[in-house]
């Protein structure tokens, strides 16, 4: 597998890269860049108006980059992350609005569990390398041709487990303590509860 440091050239210039994570292979961009982020969701045949995730590969980056985090979620995201769960946060200050959708007071925000790109440390705009509502790639065979031809970097992780990551809704955690899982995941129900609490 091509190194961090390639992976990083590649999103920083603009480009769109397919990689492993820890669930199914995805792609990423620049969250930043209007032209970056216009053909990663050509090359999906995604709505432009369908929000996605921000990625870090690296949990203390995302914390970082997030300070306005109250302290009751920043403790919960530092104890579900790195792992497969994409989370729904408050974003009061409106970051990666390109990420965002139609709706830029919700981040979704990702940290997989990906030892060979933990040291890739901007964010990324990711979604799964699949075509929009097509299955998702476990391997590498298994990402569409015409988008691993299109991608700027390609990178082998093998075999994935397959399963994308549980999409996990703690917008209301810091006032309520409440959370919920609105898609079905990598990581159960169950064992985010023992995290969270019930």
């Amino acid at each position: 597998m091509t190194g961090a440091a390639g992976f990083e050239r590649v999103v920083a210039a603009g480009g769109v890269a397919v990689f492993p994570a820890d669930t199914v292979y995805g792609l990423a961009c620049d969250p930043e860049s209007e032209e970056a982020v216009a053909r990663l969701y050509a090359l999906k045949g995604r709505p432009p108006d369908k929000p996605a995730a921000v990625m870090f590969f690296d949990r203390g980056a995302a914390l970082g980059a997030l300070p306005e985090l109250a302290p009751r979620t920043a403790d919960a995201l530092a104890r579900l992350l790195p792992g497969g769960v994409t989370v729904l946060l408050p974003n009061s200050r409106g970051r990666w609005p390109l990420a965002c959708g139609p709706d830029p007071g919700t981040l979704g925000l990702r940290v997989p569990r990906v030892p060979a790109l933990a040291a890739v440390g901007l964010p990324v705009l990711q979604s799964s390398a699949n075509h929009a509502g097509g299955p998702d790639a476990r391997r590498l065979a298994d990402v569409p041709a015409a988008i691993r031809d299109a991608a700027d970097l390609v990178l082998d992780g093998g075999d994935l487990p397959g399963t994308p990551s549980t999409v996990l809704d703690l917008r209301d955690f810091e006032a309520r303590g409440a959370w919920r899982v609105l898609r079905n995941g990598a990581v159960t129900a169950e064992a985010i509860a023992t995290v969270l609490g019930p």
